[in-house]
C-alpha cells in the first residue's frame, strides 16, 4: 500500500513507555506499518515517554491510583501533539478515554497466559506451605490466596529484567510473568509452565497490544485501520465491557477472557476479594456481535451475586 506521507524530514511519532517489553511492542507496530505501507523504518520516530507508574517502584500500585499509573504522561504527550499515536499493554488501559482520543486499533493478540516462573518448581502446587510468591498484582495474589492460602505474597514491582533479578536475589521463592510479554522479549523459555487459563484467569486484555490516536487525526486513522486485528478488537470489546461495568481497576482483583468460535463469542469472568478468601465466576455464550453487551450482563450477574463491600480491601 503506497502512502506519501510521513516522511523522513517529518517522521511519524510512536509514543511508547521504556521498557524493554514496551519497545518491543512499539518495534511490532512500526515494522507492521512499515510493512503496510512499504515505508523504511526511519519514517518513525520512537518517542519514549516516563510515566508515573515507572518512576515510582517502591510502593504498591494501590497505593499510587490505579491503571492511569502507566498512560496518564503518554495520553498527555498526544493530545498535546507530541506524538502522533501511543503504544499500550491493554491490560493497562482505563476503561475511559480523555476526551479527543480513541483506542480503537488492536494487533493480533498473543499468548493470554500467565507464566510461572520459579528456580526448581513448576507450579504453585509444587510450593511448600509458607513459601513467598512474589506478584504486584492483585488479580494474581488474590488468585493465589484463593487456591493456596497457606502461601506468603509479597510485593514484586517492575519490569520483566527488574523481577527476574529479584527472584534471584531471593525475595520471593517464585513469581508470575504474562506470556505474552514473554513471548515478545524472545524470554519464554525462563517459564517453568505456562498456567491454563482454566486454572487461573488471565487479566482482562491480557496479552492485547492497543494503538492510540487523537479522534481529529485522518493521517492517523488511515494508517492505523491498516494493521487492526478484528477478532482482538471483538474480544477486547467484551472485555473491556466486563470490566467497565466492574468498575475495575488496580485496585480490585478482577480477570476475564473472551474467546471467539466461529460466529459466536464465550466470556469467562472472575472476581475476587481481596484477600482471596472467595472467587465468584461464571461465564456466558452468544453472538460477537453482542459481546459488549455480553460483558456487561456477566459483570451485573457477578456484582449481584457479590454483594456490598466485595471488593472492600482485606
Amino acid at each position: 500500500m503506497a502512502f506519501e506521507d510521513p516522511t523522513p524530514t517529518a517522521p511519524f511519532r510512536i509514543g511508547t513507555r521504556g521498557s524493554p517489553l514496551a519497545l518491543a511492542q512499539a518495534y511490532e507496530t512500526r515494522r507492521r506499518l512499515s510493512t503496510a505501507f512499504d515505508l523504511p523504518e526511519d519514517a518513525f520516530e520512537i518517542v519514549v515517554i516516563k510515566t508515573t507508574g515507572d518512576r515510582v517502584l517502591d510502593r504498591p500500585l494501590k497505593e499510587l491510583g490505579g491503571k492511569g499509573l502507566f498512560t496518564r504522561e503518554i495520553e498527555d504527550d498526544l493530545l498535546a501533539g507530541k506524538i502522533d499515536i501511543a503504544v499500550h499493554s491493554m491490560k493497562d488501559m482505563p476503561v475511559d478515554q480523555p476526551g479527543g482520543l480513541l483506542l480503537e486499533t488492536y494487533l493480533p493478540r498473543e499468548d493470554v497466559r500467565d507464566g510461572f516462573v520459579a528456580n526448581g518448581p513448576k507450579g504453585l502446587a509444587d510450593l511448600a506451605a509458607g513459601a513467598l510468591v512474589g506478584t504486584s498484582s492483585l488479580r494474581r495474589k488474590a488468585q493465589v490466596l484463593n487456591r493456596r492460602p497457606d502461601l506468603k505474597v509479597v510485593e514484586f514491582r517492575g519490569n520483566v529484567q527488574t523481577r527476574l533479578k529479584k527472584l534471584e536475589d531471593g525475595v520471593a521463592e517464585c513469581t508470575f510473568l504474562a506470556m505474552a510479554g514473554l513471548n515478545r522479549l524472545g524470554m519464554s523459555d525462563i517459564v517453568s509452565g505456562a498456567v491454563d487459563a482454566d486454572d487461573m484467569l488471565p487479566a482482562v486484555a491480557q496479552g492485547a497490544i492497543g494503538i492510540e490516536r487523537r479522534a481529529d487525526d485522518a493521517r492517523a486513522a488511515e494508517m492505523l485501520e491498516a494493521i487492526h486485528d478484528t477478532p482482538t478488537g471483538q474480544r477486547l470489546a467484551s472485555e473491556r465491557a466486563f470490566l467497565a461495568a466492574l468498575d475495575g481497576s488496580c485496585e480490585t482483583p478482577i480477570a476475564g477472557l473472551a474467546e471467539l468460535d466461529g460466529g459466536s463469542l464465550r466470556l469467562r469472568g472472575e472476581i475476587l476479594r481481596t484477600d482471596g478468601s472467595e472467587a465468584l465466576a461464571d461465564e456466558v455464550t452468544g453472538a460477537i456481535e453482542d459481546g459488549a453487551e455480553m460483558g456487561a450482563s456477566l459483570a451485573r450477574s457477578l456484582l449481584a451475586r457479590a454483594g456490598d463491600g466485595f471488593f472492600d480491601w482485606r
